[in-house]
């Protein structure tokens, strides 16, 4: 079966939502190739459609039951978040956010504004630590509004994993041959594991290195590749081989810009490709060079 005919099956069998625009655009960058020292770069612009999270919420959200309300949790400045909020509201439901406090930037601002409206509720976690307390509030409220429905921070969900391993699938008709590398911001696991899960079954070499932005605690191999064996379980594939390689990029901590990444924004935006603190400059920041790699652009600006 060819990878398009899969992708076709898979939306089929588990009755997705449509929410996004596919396939999004795989743009060679020449110049920013040069720049940064790499045989060759494409950009996956998961930016286009919104970002890399609906790919995910177009299984997370499907088939809800009426007066649906959603129930996750991030940081102010969660894409994750925002995205549930936005298409959870498009589909006619409701949205209640726990959420913790991020580092100020541009980025996360623009983010924490546009939650605020999409948002029905958001209760507020002071830390951290104070989170569970607020994920226990948040659901409270749900069951006010409606029926609480449960998304695990960052849609990190076998169903959610499927919806990146279709994107992953999207590279076999953008490509004439595999690239070296695939660079992917690594923060709950979902979307570094769909493309390893993809990758694997066309059969690459291609190495997907995944550029931990988050506590080791929810960004590691470990989860990493549970989540992607358990999205394999669902669309019925056997054993593959995951070539999964996480390397470290987190910094000061989750939404602190870093020295690194913030040379990695400056060159990028030299050649016209727009990058956030967060999760796009630390990953291009730890591209491996002189090689030939696909850059994935999770963050869309909202």
């Amino acid at each position: 079966m060819d990878a398009a005919a899969f992708a076709r099956k898979i939306r089929s069998a588990l009755a997705h939502c449509s929410l996004g625009d596919w396939p999004t655009p795989l743009e060679p960058a020449p110049a920013l190739a040069r720049a940064a020292g790499l045989a060759a770069v494409w950009v996956k612009r998961e930016d286009r459609s919104g970002g890399n999270k609906v790919r995910g919420l177009e299984f997370l959200l499907a088939g809800a039951p009426p007066h649906a309300v959603f129930v996750t949790v991030g940081g102010t400045g969660s894409t994750h978040c925002l995205a549930t909020a936005v298409h959870a509201r498009r589909l006619g439901h409701g949205t209640v956010l726990a959420q913790f406090p991020q580092p100020d930037t541009d980025a996360s601002r623009a983010v924490a504004a546009a939650t605020v409206r999409a948002a029905d509720v958001i209760v507020h976690a002071r830390s951290q630590l104070a989170l569970p307390w607020a994920v226990v509030r948040a659901w409270m409220q749900a069951r006010r509004l409606g029926t609480p429905c449960w998304i695990p921070g960052g849609g990190a969900d076998p169903r959610a994993v499927v919806g990146h391993m279709l994107a992953a699938l999207e590279l076999k008709a953008q490509l004439d041959e595999p690239p070296d590398a695939i660079v992917v911001p690594l923060g709950t696991g979902g979307t570094a594991a769909g493309i390893a899960l993809g990758v694997a079954w066309l059969g690459w070499p291609t190495r997907v290195v995944a550029v931990r932005v988050a506590p080791r605690l929810v960004a590691n191999q470990w989860r990493t590749v549970r989540l992607a064996n358990r999205a394999r379980h669902l669309v019925s594939v056997d054993a593959l081989t995951l070539r999964i390689e996480v390397v470290d990029g987190l910094g000061a901590g989750y939404g602190h810009p870093s020295a690194a990444g913030d040379r990695a924004h400056a060159l990028a935006a030299e050649h016209g490709l727009r990058l956030d603190p967060t999760y796009g400059a630390k990953a291009f920041a730890a591209i491996p060079v002189k090689q030939r790699v696909v850059f994935w652009n999770t963050f869309a600006w909202p």
